[in-house]
């Protein structure tokens, strides 16, 4: 398992016009950076917001890290998810063979998010 310090984590969303959209993915990002401080984490986007999924994993890169996990950040696997994030992890691991890339599953998908998403309803 690669240290902390070779870690990176990239969270990966949808994108919009709007500025304030990607505020809530921002702060997941600093929420990561303060329960592991030497994991480097960015937020990559797939249209309208930059930075796109290639610059964020090439500044990784520039970082020395040699792991990458790439967390959709979508409640559930439309066709973003389903056609596109697969085309772009290709084209990545195409890109930088010595990194090993990690999709995990969209955000919404992961058993304790729905278990929080149903407590928050429920509040």
């Amino acid at each position: 398992m690669p240290s902390d310090t070779t870690r990176g984590t990239i969270l990966f969303g949808h994108g919009s016009r709007d500025p304030l959209w990607r505020q809530p993915i921002e702060a997941v990002a600093s929420h990561i950076q303060q329960l592991a401080p030497a994991v480097h984490v960015r937020c990559a986007y797939l249209e309208l917001t930059p930075p796109d999924l290639p610059s964020s994993a090439t500044e990784l890169v520039s970082l020395g890290v040699t792991s990458i996990t790439i967390v959709p950040m979508f409640l559930g696997v439309g066709r973003h998810a389903r056609n596109d994030l697969p085309v772009l992890l290709a084209a990545l691991q195409v890109s930088h063979p010595q990194i090993a890339f990690d999709l995990r599953p969209a955000i919404g998908e992961e058993p304790e998010m729905i278990q929080l998403m149903a407590r928050i309803a429920l509040s």
